[in-house]
């Protein structure tokens, strides 16, 4: 036998080891916890406490995403017939992949399809073993964090879970949670009512998907007694569902959330980071006019999951980002580009408070701001400064309800402009749609030389 495959630590040496490397990452220096791993990596292909170990550092998110990918692939290949081993692997798997991002495509690590195809292996050849169930629980854990690439996997695990043990609230719980993932948020609802009633305690994660599975149920009865029993100062509102006092908060708003995908078409698209009216813990009413066309837009209903992304700070105050979970009303409002000229920053902006109904002039030139995601992430960056830049010439849309007709909307618009010093605003589609073709073709000059077109 190699000197390599003779080396053995002792148990002092694992938790020595493994201790100290926990004691690196929790000061901030993962960089050198991932050197200080080696001695650990050398030995774990042959000594499973070695193995049991690693999984332990990297379960604690002791170690970067990508390092952490490494590890869990060399423990896979090594251990490919442990079954205790790949089962506890597989709730490793969330430290590889930002699980708070909820519209992520699928993950690029490889360790993600390897461990899955091992455990299906596996939970074939030991069906009725006292193994399977094990096997199970981290076949539908892996595979649920795969976005939509094997949701038939992961539910006929889940289920099967159900079948062994139909008395383990967690098992419940994790297939509420895959429901709620999937847009199927009445089964989401009911299999949470029944991993909340299996508890032998009130668990604050089995009562924050209930609610928020009974919203998007539209079950507004359900939602309000959960948010209720959970301390929440909220009332049955507007849209059937309960309404609360609440701060805005920003939403990572995605063309194709998790929730509206299928597997031939598993990204996000275009997104957008976008301010909501916050009306209860988990929806709330976009106030941001959208830059992109993402099928959804000012005025529309949205459900967002329960766990921030990040937060953006404004000064002094953290604001978090939540992930767009889906869309449960869409309004329709009306949208045309505009350009035109202030004397002072949000003048344009700020003519909406003369103008009935909830029209908004919306400076995009103001407002939008394309950040890396480094910066986007960072919540450190002052957000105030990114979204305040003083415009003279400015570019964005109008939006107003469906009913409110275009003659009646630039009647109010010309109305509220001419109050307001040397300012001006062209709108050359609204010009058209209410009838005003002449007008419309100055404005349109005007727009275009404005926005150098």
């Amino acid at each position: 036998m190699s000197d390599f495959l003779s080396k053995v630590l002792s148990p002092g040496e694992i938790t020595s080891l493994e201790q100290e490397i926990i004691e690196e990452a929790q000061a901030g220096r993962k960089e050198t916890a991932v050197r200080k791993l080696q001695p650990l990596r050398n030995v774990q292909h042959h000594q499973c406490e070695a193995a049991q170990s690693l999984l332990r550092i990297i379960d604690q998110r002791c170690l970067p995403m990508d390092s952490a990918g490494e590890v869990l692939a060399e423990i896979a290949q090594s251990h490919d017939q442990d079954v205790l081993l790949l089962a506890a692997l597989s709730g490793c798997l969330e430290a590889v992949r930002d699980i708070d991002d909820l519209n992520a495509p699928p993950p690029v690590s490889p360790v993600f399809y390897t461990v899955l195809e091992r455990l299906a292996a596996l939970a074939k050849s030991h069906d009725g073993l006292p193994e399977e169930e094990a096997i199970l629980d981290g076949l539908a854990t892996t595979a649920r964090m795969l976005a939509r690439q094997r949701d038939e996997i992961a539910e006929q695990s889940s289920r099967k879970l159900l079948e062994l043990n139909p008395q383990n609230s967690a098992y419940h719980y994790n297939l509420g949670l895959l429901f709620k993932t999937r847009g199927r948020f009445e089964e989401g609802m009911k299999a949470n009512q029944s991993a909340a009633s299996l508890a032998d305690k009130e668990i604050d994660r089995y009562e924050w998907n209930l609610g928020i599975c009974a919203t998007g149920a539209r079950n507004g009865a359900v939602a309000l007694d959960v948010w209720k029993r959970m301390g929440q100062r909220i009332e049955m509102g507007q849209f059937g569902l309960p309404e609360g006092s609440y701060p805005q908060c920003k939403v990572k708003l995605a063309e194709r959330p998790l929730a509206e995908r299928t597997a031939d078409s598993d990204d996000p698209g275009l997104e957008e980071t976008i301010w909501i009216e916050r009306l209860s813990p988990c929806h709330g009413i976009i106030r941001s006019v959208l830059y992109q066309d993402l099928g959804v837009d000012y005025g529309d209903i949205i459900l967002i999951d329960g766990a921030p992304i990040t937060h953006h700070s404004y000064g002094d105050t953290k604001v978090p980002v939540f992930p767009h979970l889906a869309t449960l009303i869409r309004r329709n409002y009306q949208f045309f580009d505009f350009a035109g000229t202030q004397e002072e920053p949000r003048q344009l902006a700020g003519a909406c408070i003369d103008m009935d109904e909830d029209i908004v002039i919306y400076p995009h030139s103001e407002n939008f701001q394309l950040l890396c995601a480094n910066c986007w992430r960072n919540p450190d960056i002052d957000h105030v400064h990114q979204e305040s830049i003083e415009k003279h010439v400015v570019i964005g849309r109008i939006a107003a309800p469906r009913h409110v007709h275009p003659s009646q909307l630039l009647d109010q618009l010309d109305k509220a402009i001419a109050k307001r010093s040397r300012c001006q605003l062209y709108a050359p589609d609204l010009c058209v749609a209410a009838g005003f073709e002449s007008r419309a073709s100055v404005d349109k000059r005007r727009f275009d030389l404005l926005t150098g077109n």
